[in-house]
């Protein structure tokens, strides 16, 4: 007789985890988060809602380790050094543009950005783990070009980034105005001319870096 082999539980496991978060982020897009519940998406990922509650504390958080799994994890964020500071900074804004235009990544963001002001913990994280890493990179690549001479030395450089990120995110979360490639470059060159300097020391053109 051929001897049965045991279940693969962690197998199992993952796969559950992957129907849930699947779930999550199909639901969320269908219905909206204000609507998605714990007993949807268990019904949806075909499991019963305890295995939710038992990797997960709240819809928010299914929704969130969603987020994140499609977006790899939340993977290290770096902007490309060409060179050219203008050039970099407007190929990476518009590419962000591109992705806040996306549902499969606008849908689960906005329900987050919203969630996290009732959630303190769920802002935190979010913070922490998405907002604050590509907050850095961007200053990594102002600070290089600091450094370098491009950028006057006394720019406070997480300014400049907010200046760039949140005017973006500001025009995305109130939606009265499109998004487009062309108003990435103008946010670009507009902070830019500000904090931009010529090998001589005077404003420069934006492009300089």
């Amino acid at each position: 007789m051929a001897r049965k082999t045991a279940p693969d539980s962690s197998r199992r496991s993952e796969r559950s985890r992957r129907a849930i978060l699947d779930a999550a982020l199909e639901l969320v897009g269908e219905v909206g988060f204000g609507k998605l519940t714990i007993e949807a998406i268990a019904a949806r990922a075909g499991v019963g809602k305890q295995t939710i509650y038992r990797w997960w504390p709240s819809k928010a958080a299914v929704l969130f380790d969603s987020f994140l799994d499609q977006s790899d994890g939340a993977p290290e964020v770096t902007l490309p050094d060409t060179g050219d500071l203008a050039a970099d900074l407007k190929s990476v804004l518009r590419a962000t543009v591109d992705e806040m235009e996306n549902p499969k990544y606008a849908l689960p963001t906005r329900a987050l950005v919203a969630e996290s002001q009732n959630d303190p913990e769920l802002g935190a994280e979010l913070n922490a783990r998405v907002l604050e890493p590509q907050l850095d990179a961007w200053a990594a690549r102002l600070r290089t070009a600091q450094q370098a001479g491009h950028i006057a030395a006394d720019a406070d450089l997480r300014v400049a980034v907010e200046m760039i990120v949140g005017s973006l995110f500001h025009r995305w979360s109130l939606r009265t105005l499109p998004l487009s490639h062309g108003y990435a470059d103008a946010i670009v060159d507009q902070v830019l001319r500000g904090i931009a300097v010529s090998p001589s020391g005077s404003p420069a053109e934006p492009s300089a870096g």
